[in-house]
C-alpha cells in the first residue's frame, strides 16, 4: 500500500471537518486536490473510504481503519518534526480542544494549574462546536476536548468504540440582559416576556442548533444579531442591542453592564461540562490535563 503523508493529512481532516469542501478549506487546498487525494487513497487501499453522504462525508468502516493507523504515523512525524526543531527535551505536547464559551473560564485556571504541577506538559489549544471537537478527537487532530451536552445527555456520536467521557459539572442556563435596559434590576423574567425580545444568537450549522436563544421560547425569535465571538455577544448585550443566553459558570467574566436573569415559567435548562478522549490514548501528559481540568472547574 503506497499512500503519501499528504494523503493521510487529507484522510484525517475529511474525518474532522465532515466535507470535502471543509476540509480543503481547512488545508487551504482547492476541493478538487483534495477530492483527488481521497481516490487516490481509495486507489492504494483498494476499497472504499468515504460514504459520500448528502450532509456531507463520512469515514466506512475501512476508512476508519486506516484512519487510526494515519493518526499514529501522522504523530511520529509530528515528533521528528519536533526534534529536527530542537523542541525542549522533556515537554510533552497535548492538544486541548475547548467548546465556544468554555475557554473564559476553563482554560485560566486549568493552565495555570499546570503551570504550577506540572510544568513539563505543553498544552496547545483549539475552539470549536462539540460536534466539530467530538470529529476532531476521532481524525486524531486534537488528544482531549472539552465539551457540552444538554438532557437526556446521549453519547456524543454514533461511531464506535465510545469516546472516554468524564463529567466535570453541570451548569445552569441563564439569560444575559443590560444592566440599564429593560430587564435592569431585576433577578428573574418569566418566559413568556421573552416572546418579542431581541436576541444576539450564534449563527447554526447542521449540526449544531442555534444558540444564544432560550430553547422552547414561544413563537419564532427575533434574532437581531449573529456573532460567534462571546465578547462581541456580552458587549452588544451590555449597550442594550438585545439579549442572549449564558452558562452561568460565565459570571465572573461578564463584562461591566451586563446582568444574570434566572427564566421562570420553563424547566431548568442545564448544560453539562464534559472532558473527552479517545479510548485506548490514556498517555500519561493527557490524564494529567484532564484531571487539571476536573480539579478545577
Amino acid at each position: 500500500m503506497d499512500v503519501s503523508s499528504t494523503g493521510l493529512r487529507v484522510l484525517q481532516q475529511i474525518a474532522e471537518s465532515g466535507s470535502f469542501t471543509a476540509a480543503a478549506a481547512k488545508l487551504g487546498y482547492t476541493q478538487s486536490a483534495v477530492s483527488r487525494q481521497a481516490a487516490s487513497l481509495e486507489r492504494s487501499a483498494g476499497t472504499t473510504l468515504f460514504d459520500r453522504r448528502p450532509d456531507g462525508v463520512r469515514l466506512t468502516v475501512a476508512g476508519l481503519t486506516l484512519l487510526r493507523h494515519a493518526r499514529t504515523v501522522l504523530d511520529c512525524l509530528a515528533a521528528a518534526e519536533s526534534d529536527l526543531a530542537g523542541t525542549v527535551p522533556g515537554t510533552e505536547p497535548v492538544r486541548l480542544g475547548v467548546f465556544l464559551s468554555a475557554g473564559a473560564v476553563v482554560l485560566p485556571a486549568a493552565l495555570s494549574h499546570l503551570a504550577a504541577t506540572a510544568p513539563g506538559i505543553s498544552v496547545t489549544t483549539t475552539e470549536g462546536t462539540t460536534p466539530s471537537l467530538t470529529r476532531a478527537l476521532r481524525a486524531g487532530s486534537i488528544d482531549l476536548a472539552v465539551l457540552t451536552s444538554r438532557p437526556p445527555h446521549r453519547p456524543l456520536d454514533g461511531e464506535s468504540p465510545r469516546l472516554h467521557v468524564e463529567t466535570a459539572v453541570d451548569t445552569e442556563l441563564v439569560l444575559a440582559v443590560s444592566g440599564t435596559g429593560a430587564f435592569a434590576g431585576r433577578t428573574a423574567v418569566h418566559v413568556d416576556e421573552l416572546v418579542n425580545a431581541p436576541w444576539i444568537a450564534t449563527p447554526s450549522t447542521g449540526s449544531e442548533p442555534l444558540l444564544g436563544v432560550w430553547p422552547g421560547l414561544p413563537g419564532r425569535p427575533r434574532v437581531v444579531h449573529r456573532a460567534r465571538d462571546w465578547l462581541t455577544k456580552l458587549q452588544l448585550v451590555a449597550h442594550g442591542f438585545g439579549v442572549t443566553t449564558v452558562p452561568s459558570r460565565l459570571a465572573p467574566v461578564l463584562p461591566p453592564g451586563v446582568s444574570m436573569l434566572h427564566v421562570e415559567g420553563a424547566p431548568p435548562e442545564i448544560r453539562r461540562v464534559l472532558v473527552a478522549r479517545l479510548p485506548g490514548r490514556p498517555a500519561t501528559a493527557i490524564a494529567t490535563v484532564a484531571q487539571a481540568i476536573l480539579s478545577t472547574v
